[in-house]
């Protein structure tokens, strides 16, 4: 069975890559591929897997929504910006980190009910493993397409 989804897993990656490619991407093909992405390097038990996603999804869910809900806009203009809309800029900045850190905090102390440190520590590197292929992915594209044009 350990060999069976050693085998269908990086399979699964790549098809699903091959396929991110060809098209744009949108966010349920980007899920899919980090699912697959952090499966494969995890290499969870059923029961842990049973235990993980649930929080995992949550967490991401939660973090999703503290963007979302942030009132952050892209300054680009810095010359036009007021002392005091730059203040009011940098304490909402303030707030939106405090909070990401304690929702950082209850999802390690969840992690830690369900897996190892060592996972754990796996976790942190396949998410920071997967961005970094998501964005060579994005460059190499946008490469192609510069050189189409």
């Amino acid at each position: 069975m350990k060999t069976t989804k050693k085998i269908l897993i990086p399979v699964f990656a790549l098809l699903l890559s091959v396929n991110l490619y060809a098209q744009k991407p949108n966010k349920e093909k980007v899920k899919a591929l980090k699912v697959a992405h952090i499966t494969e390097q995890l290499d969870l038990t059923a029961k842990e897997a049973q235990a993980f996603w649930p929080v995992y999804n949550t967490n991401e869910e939660a973090n999703d929504k503290l963007r979302d809900n942030s009132g952050l806009k892209r300054l680009e203009n810095f010359d036009n910006v007021t002392e005091a809309e730059a203040k009011a800029y940098l304490d909402k900045i303030v707030t939106m980190e405090l909070s990401r850190q304690q929702l950082q905090k209850e999802y390690f102390t969840k992690l830690s009910d369900i897996l190892s440190s060592k996972k754990i520590l796996k976790l942190m590197y396949a998410e920071k493993t997967f961005r970094h292929k998501m964005i060579q992915e994005f460059k190499e594209r946008h490469r192609g397409e510069k050189s189409k044009k």
